[in-house]
């Protein structure tokens, strides 16, 4: 690593910053919490997605592209998609009509995380092709007495593990005490969980040696990660409404199979996310989807471009609360703009930039250095090649853009027709078409002819919005 300084982060599990110790340098593991693809992804879902990115990045940074193994699982089981995919393909077998009923949301949250910025995590698992790992892992519970059947439910036992509630540092005994809500008459304890749950003759299912049924919510991702993470692995991340109960459960069942004392070494959550200074809701008006804010003028009756609302996500530290608003995307694109515009990342990042990154993906100190950077490389052409290489570990790389040559002409007219309004003094509308031209995201820049002494006037793009 040479003098890459040291990697820190804040590990929910300890409460504290530490510094990162991978269990095995050539193989650093990371574990993300993805979406249910029951509908498109809303844009809460967008930040876990973006911030677990940079910690991506800035891992393959420090130790290798090639030393870094990302998991992000896609949950295609879930009752609404399960009766879904039972009415609408009755004929086919049930994992085949789950993949018919979510392929076009996965599609289309796939669609969004690339124009967010976010490169593809190293595997993917569906929660539907990785059944039988669930299986096996209640088969371990069962044999080792943390789980129990019963009115058509295995169910895990949570006294069965002294120290459960960890990562919440929820005491069991004083929720039990204090609890509001009667046990439910099957289970033991009020707060044991669902690891399977039999299916009745008119709903959905997958085989299993105690009937056919389908999964609890939380042993998909204890299943996945073990798959392709190994049983103890570097990194679990998600958002902070996730640590309990699920990944409260989550380390319950995996700890409890494998025999081992943590599930992953480092728990990282980002904050919560609110639009225009209220909770997210259907019932407040104020739900918006990745898609929307991407292609249509749902929210500040304009289309917003990727980088905007990546560079919008990563202005305020990952594990503070973040207010989503309109303002917040114009003094993003306002930042954005005075950035160059680059092609491909060249050169090494920045010793400024990566200093704030290692220190808990401190993105805000980040973008602050990467806006010196910018400064100089407008100035200098010699900083360019550090400033899009230091660009590029946060994902937000302002790009060249190519324009359609029905564009290009369309620019070309109005910068004319400006023109002439300034040669017969018609200051109000010439200044009309440049306020025009500019929110579109094409900046206009004014000069004289050497020869002639006349105004010409060029324009470049300084954002995808044209």
């Amino acid at each position: 690593m040479g003098g890459m300084p040291t990697l820190k982060l804040y590990n929910t599990l300890t409460r504290e910053k530490a510094d990162f110790r991978p269990i095995d340098p050539q193989n650093v593991r990371m574990y993300v919490c993805g979406p249910t693809v029951y509908d498109y992804a809303h844009i809460g879902n967008a930040r876990p997605i973006i911030v677990f990115d940079v910690l991506f990045r800035l891992l393959r940074h420090v130790y290798g592209e090639s030393h870094i193994t990302y998991a992000r699982n896609i949950t295609d089981v879930d009752d609404k998609i399960n009766a879904r995919a039972l009415r609408d393909y009755p004929g086919l077998p049930l994992n085949e009509a789950i993949r018919r009923v979510t392929e076009k949301t996965e599609t289309q949250f796939l669609e969004d995380a690339a124009v967010l910025g976010c490169l593809d995590p190293t595997v993917q698992p569906r929660a539907t092709e990785s059944i039988p790992q669930m299986v096996e892992i209640i088969e371990k519970l069962l044999a080792k007495g943390h789980a129990y059947e019963s009115e058509g439910e295995v169910l895990f036992d949570t006294k069965s593990m002294a120290d459960y509630g960890q990562l919440s540092k929820r005491n069991l005994d004083e929720q039990q005490a204090g609890a509001r809500v009667a046990v439910e008459a099957h289970k033991k304890n009020p707060g044991d969980f669902v690891l399977w749950k039999l299916s009745q003759e008119h709903e959905p299912g997958w085989e299993s040696p105690w009937g056919r049924g389908r999964p609890g919510w939380h042993i998909e991702c204890s299943a996945m990660s073990v798959r392709y993470l190994g049983e103890v692995f570097d990194i679990h991340g998600g958002g902070l409404d996730l640590i309990f109960p699920h990944h409260e459960n989550e380390i319950a069942q995996s700890r409890c199979a494998h025999g081992t004392s943590v599930m992953a070494n480092v728990w990282m959550h980002n904050g919560f996310l609110q639009v225009e200074g209220r909770k997210m809701s259907k019932s407040e008006g104020n739900f918006v989807t990745i898609y929307q804010l991407l292609h249509t003028e749902t929210f500040g009756g304009r289309k917003w471009p990727g980088e905007v609302l990546r560079l919008a996500m990563l202005m305020t530290h990952y594990r503070e609360p973040i207010d989503f608003s309109i303002k917040r995307l114009e003094e993003a694109e306002h930042l954005l703009s005075r950035w160059p515009a680059l092609g491909e990342a060249t050169g090494e990042a920045d010793a400024s930039v990566v200093a704030a990154l290692v220190d808990d993906l401190n993105t805000v100190a980040a973008i602050q250095a990467l806006h010196a950077l910018a400064q100089k490389a407008s100035a200098d052409a010699q900083y360019l090649g550090v400033f899009a290489a230091s660009a590029a570990l946060i994902g937000v790389l302002p790009k060249e853009i190519e324009l359609d040559e029905a564009v290009v002409e369309e620019i070309d007219g109005r910068v004319r027709a400006r023109l002439e309004l300034l040669k017969t003094k018609n200051y109000a509308e010439a200044d009309a078409i440049r306020a025009d031209l500019l929110a579109r995201g094409v900046q206009l820049k004014d000069g004289k002819d050497p020869e002639t002494g006349e105004r010409v006037t060029t324009w470049e793009v300084k954002r995808s919005q044209v």
